[in-house]
This record gives structure tokens, sequence and C-alpha cells, in this order.
């Protein structure tokens, strides 16, 4: 059995600074138009266990830590920073979009779908597929 400790928590219990974790994580998720479930995939857990981490229901591991804060694109501190009246994102819808646009290009792991990529891109642009 565990033993409590300050505050009555055991090593499981999530705890404030839990709770607060989740709620950063949040809130950068979806000020960068990031679903639970697109989330949870880059991720590799089920959205229902990202859930869980967001409402401070469980604790996060150090390797999620991590891995939020280079899909997230905020540095480790960000997460456990009280960020409730701070600018946690980008606000418009072209920021969002831009945003979204970076994200799945920083995550893409193939040279030649990043050149295709850029191909659309740059025809898009130039207003050929208008």
């Amino acid at each position: 059995m565990k033993k409590p400790g300050p505050k009555g928590h055991t090593a499981r219990t999530p705890t404030d600074v839990d709770r607060l974790v989740g709620m950063n994580v949040r809130k950068l998720r979806t000020a960068q138009g990031m679903t639970l479930v697109e989330l949870s995939k880059e991720l590799g857990i089920s959205h229902q266990q990202r859930q869980k981490y967001e409402t401070g229901a469980n604790r996060l591991t150090a390797g999620i830590l991590m891995n939020l804060s280079g899909i997230l694109g905020v540095p480790l501190v960000a997460l456990f920073e009280n960020v409730a009246g701070a600018d946690t994102g980008p606000k418009t819808r072209i920021d969002r979009s831009r945003t979204v646009c970076h994200r799945v290009i920083d995550h893409t792991p193939s040279g030649h779908k990043l050149d295709m990529m850029a191909s659309v891109l740059k025809v898009i642009h130039h207003g050929i597929l208008k």
C-alpha cells in the first residue's frame, strides 16, 4: 500500500500541479486549433487517456511532458506556468491555419512528401488553382 505524502497524496494521486499542467495543455492545444484526437494520435495514446491528462485525473510522465512540449512548440516550463491570462497561441483564423500548417510540416518525416507539400503550397500561393 502506498504511503500518503503531503496533504494526503500518494505517489499516483494527481496534484494541483498535475491539474495546472493538464489545463495548460488543453489551452495550448485548443489555441493551436488541434483536436484531442489529433494530439492523442501524435502522442500515440488514446484520446480517452489524453483527456484524463488534460483534466488532471491522471498524472503525466516525464516522457509525455517532453513530447507535449515538442508537439505544442512550447518550452517545457510553459506547461507548468499559470497561463490564465497569458497569450497561449494564435488568435485569428489565419494564425490558427498557419500553426496547423507548420505542425503538419514539422511532423512530416519524409523528404519526398515535404517536396510534394511544397509544390502544392506554391501552386496555391501563386493562384493557379483559384
